[in-house]
């Protein structure tokens, strides 16, 4: 299992941008590594399940809890912290065959051509930061994510 991207990220043996958000025994929840790239879409995260496994399919039940109760928690964090009015979701499991979830903000003012998960990164003027911007909107986010009186 340790040739697959999210077990080694998982091991300790990469480092992704961003900070780590959030994690519990099911899941981890971090700002998409932009490959390299200076300057990447701020707020697409990646909540990856812990154990391997291949797709939604193969969660057990309290796996599957964490990772639906995260996934609500971190969108409800987009839009309320980050104005974002639509998040976008999925799972492709293609190319990596380890169950992890995209969210990808739609921020307010974005034009309708460029609504999509992939579209909004094709728009001259998306919210595009380098490692300070991820990183301060990652710590917006866990901060929203520790504030109980967010639930």
């Amino acid at each position: 299992m340790n040739d697959y991207f999210i077990c080694n990220k998982h091991a300790g043996n990469i480092q992704t941008s961003g900070i780590m958000i959030y994690e519990n025994e099911y899941v981890y929840v971090g700002h998409i590594d932009g490959n390299g790239n200076p300057n990447n879409y701020l707020g697409h995260m990646m909540i990856d399940l812990k154990r391997h496994v291949p797709t939604l399919g193969d969660m057990n039940m309290e796996e599957a809890k964490a990772f639906g109760i995260i996934i609500a928690k971190v969108s409800n964090a987009l839009m309320k912290s980050e104005k974002a009015e639509h998040i976008y979701s999925y799972v492709l499991d293609d190319s990596v065959p380890h169950l992890h979830l995209h969210l990808v903000p739609r921020y307010l003012n974005t034009p309708k051509e460029y609504w999509g998960p992939n579209a909004v990164y094709d728009w001259k003027d998306a919210p595009m930061g380098g490692e300070n911007d991820i990183n301060g909107l990652c710590t917006r986010i866990s901060t929203y994510l520790e504030d109980d009186s967010n639930e």
